[in-house]
């Protein structure tokens, strides 16, 4: 009987030992995470998380498949939007419709403005401009980007405006076709005239469209063809698990 108490005790030693271990291994986890958000799954997305990580994928199509998690990151991000009331009919129902305010410290100016889009446009032209488009501006184009032109929104239409064939995101307001970008020195970059061109604004807009496929659901630009050759067509489809389409 007297054997059987050391040998308890080093079992509890053990299990003790083992458990402080699991513990200091749960709270560095739980520390790395915090320090991490893009790989933390139970962080609310933030306007400065940085693309990348396995849980920001999950995080962006949350914004896409819910307006409300969407207007909550917009709140969070201290950018000012008015929701507008539903409008439309059949396919083009537009539930969700809303208008962002001219932000001028993000460069989120859009022209022509007051544009209606959905919530998941507007968080993603924030989140691109923060992380892709003021960062490639400075570092090839040495100015920032103070707006943005582009050649409309909701459009009750399908792909390629014919009379059959799937529904275009713009029939709903989830797609922003963006032409030009307004630079602070009075430069413009233009997606017609410039993508082929082998210079800086060239290298500015590949750029740009590559930054986008973090962001968006899908982005086409002039690589894919014809019809985009004068704009980089941007939407919010809603796909499984996230998927994305980059052409």
């Amino acid at each position: 009987m007297a054997a059987l108490f050391p040998r308890m005790r080093s079992s509890l030693d053990a299990w003790l030992f083992s458990a402080l271990v699991v513990l200091c291994i749960a709270v560095g986890a739980r520390v790395w995470l915090h320090q991490h958000p893009a790989y933390d799954p139970w962080a609310p997305l933030a306007l400065s998380d940085a693309p990348g990580g396995w849980a920001m994928r999950a995080k962006i199509a949350q914004l896409r498949a819910e307006p409300a998690s969407c207007r909550a990151f917009l709140r969070r991000s201290e950018i000012a939007f008015e929701v507008l009331p539903p409008t439309g009919e059949g396919t083009c129902r537009r539930e969700d419709r809303q208008v962002l305010a001219p932000d001028r410290q993000l460069g989120l100016v859009l022209s022509p403005a007051r544009s209606e889009a959905t919530c998941a446009i507007g968080a993603a032209l924030a989140r691109w401009l923060v992380h892709g488009v003021q960062p490639q501006a400075k570092a090839i184009l040495g100015s920032r980007v103070v707006a943005l032109e582009h050649y409309g929104t909701n459009n009750c239409r399908r792909i390629g405006g014919g009379g059959t064939g799937s529904w275009s995101e713009h029939a709903t307001g989830n797609a922003i076709d963006i032409a030009t970008f307004k630079l602070a020195d009075g430069r413009r970059v233009s997606v017609l005239k410039d993508w082929r061109e082998d210079r800086d604004k060239a290298r500015f807009l590949k750029g740009v469209r590559d930054a986008a496929c973090l962001e968006f659901a899908t982005v086409l630009s002039p690589d894919y063809n014809a019809a985009h050759a004068d704009h980089l067509h941007l939407d919010q489809a809603q796909r499984a698990a996230g998927w994305s389409a980059c052409r």
